[in-house]
């Protein structure tokens, strides 16, 4: 019989796609966050890049991540709202094998406890895609950081076994 760990502790690689039109590296508060808490926690975070907000180029540049196979989880920041500019969730999402509807419904009520009414605005969401783990988040600091800490750092190491599992 297989043991089902929801304690299993995991360095994985990550990539990190920033979407904004106005962010750069450098400049990106959201980025430097999700880098310290990922790597606090002992995870390698293997790209890290600031992308516009434009389908084709969210696309690629989400394509280049699920063909390299050292990458086992990708995290967004930004485009996860109802404005014009926000093209992360349309552009990725459609590249989803199986849709993890309980990371939006969770990050939503934990949001609308930090923000209020605004929560239901976002359409953060995760899901799977050839076999790696896709966190489509909202640009705020804050947003990355509820995310992280309360959601996807405490589960990543399970939901890494159970997509090996056989």
């Amino acid at each position: 019989m297989s043991e089902h760990r929801r304690d299993q502790k995991v360095e994985a690689v990550i990539a990190l796609m920033v979407t904004s039109d106005t962010r750069t590296l450098e400049t990106d508060e959201t980025g430097k966050k999700a880098l310290h808490l990922l790597e606090e926690e002992g995870h390698k975070v293997a790209e890290h890049i600031v992308v516009g907000n434009d389908t084709a180029r969210i696309r690629e540049a989400f394509e280049g991540f699920l063909e390299d196979d050292r990458i086992q989880v990708i995290i967004t920041s930004g485009g996860t709202g109802v404005g014009m500019r926000d093209k992360t969730v349309d552009a990725v999402s459609g590249y989803f094998d199986k849709k993890l509807e309980g990371f939006g419904e969770l990050f939503r009520r934990l949001s609308y406890e930090e923000i209020g009414v605004a929560a239901m605005i976002s359409r953060a969401v995760a899901g799977v895609a050839d076999g790696k783990l896709i966190f489509c988040l909202p640009g705020s600091s804050g947003a990355m950081e509820t995310a992280l800490k309360r959601i996807i750092l405490p589960a990543l190491g399970h939901m890494l076994w159970e997509l090996k599992r056989k």
